[in-house]
């Protein structure tokens, strides 16, 4: 018997497939992945087998091969072009904000995705990024790119990951065609309630390797209290961002970033790349494939797949 599923989606800058995750789990159809990153896509191809995996560049791709691809046009277009343009964690954006949108060769993957949801046509589109992407004049510029692709109505959904939950503080606008506003959890899931499980190493678990470490760093963070930092890094207009964090149990954890280590809440260790995910909310049976570098950046870089699935749960209900 033929499953049904509630319409098909065509993932934009997929990564690993965080996004895709939720969408699957709410029950509809993954078609396609595209993405650049040789190793993301790998992963992405291992965790929907049954999908099409694309490693491009979405500049160089059209409409038009991506519906022979998946023989249709999709009902649904998800995707999360890079944050670095429009992040206050990069200290090399440009200063004028709609400068990040047109200058940045980055910042014009956001006007790609446009490019493709009008190619496309489908019935609902979602793009996922840093609320920073509404400053100054780029919000009303992404409202003309999108009506200028045939979208009369755009809506900027502000969601906080950690009401949905995902074990750690997220916030991400979802700008889409339809307003996304998801009811949220009554309870925060903490740290600990999301690792503590995966204390053993020796566990048969993928991507839960111990993480090593120089002796000199170790006994420096034997001495990290709890929400303590081992190194600060320069974010944008001189911010310090702190990194190598000492995770408090009985709290969500900060933003996971995809530059993000943390410190074991009871054990002088880096957390593995599992209890990482763990703190993005991503299921066990979720690979990552690559070096530790590239497992890392796939989980800090990817939309959480319990926020995810709440966004997929809610056009759910606008297409049935």
């Amino acid at each position: 018997m033929r499953k049904s599923y509630i319409g098909g989606v065509l993932d934009v800058f997929s990564g690993s497939g965080g996004f895709s995750e939720g969408f699957r789990q709410a029950g509809f159809k993954i078609l396609l992945g595209i993405d650049n990153d040789r190793n993301a896509i790998r992963s992405f191809k291992y965790n929907f087998p049954h999908s099409i995996a694309i490693q491009e560049d979405v500049k160089e791709v059209s409409g038009h091969k991506l519906v022979g691809l998946i023989g249709g046009k999709p009902d649904i277009v998800i995707g999360s072009p890079p944050c670095e343009p429009f992040t206050g964690a990069n200290p090399k954006r440009e200063p004028e904000p709609i400068d990040r949108l047109y200058k940045d060769p980055q910042g014009q993957l956001t006007i790609h995705f446009i490019r493709l949801v009008s190619e496309l046509e489908p019935k609902i589109f979602v793009m996922e990024n840093v609320t920073g992407i509404l400053r100054g004049e780029i919000r009303s510029e992404l409202v003309k790119l999108f009506r200028d692709a045939g979208y009369s109505k755009v809506y900027f959904n502000i969601l906080h990951a950690e009401d949905y939950g995902v074990p750690s503080h997220r916030t991400r606008v979802f700008v889409s065609n339809i307003p996304i506003k998801p009811k949220s959890h009554m309870k925060r899931i903490s740290v600990w309630e999301a690792i503590k499980d995966l204390e053993d190493l020796n566990l048969d678990i993928p991507n839960h390797e111990y993480v090593s470490l120089s002796h000199r760093k170790q006994r420096r963070i034997s001495r990290l209290h709890y929400e303590s930092s081992l190194i600060k890094f320069r974010g944008a207009n001189g911010r310090m961002i702190p990194n190598l964090i000492r995770l408090h149990p009985d709290k969500p954890a900060p933003t996971i970033m995809g530059s993000s280590r943390f410190i074991h809440p009871f054990h002088d260790r880096i957390l593995t790349v599992r209890e990482q995910a763990r703190l993005m909310g991503f299921p066990d049976h979720h690979v990552f494939i690559g070096g530790k570098d590239d497992q890392f950046n796939q989980v800090g870089e990817a939309v959480p797949p319990p926020l995810a699935k709440a966004v997929a749960q809610e056009i759910a209900k606008y297409i049935l």
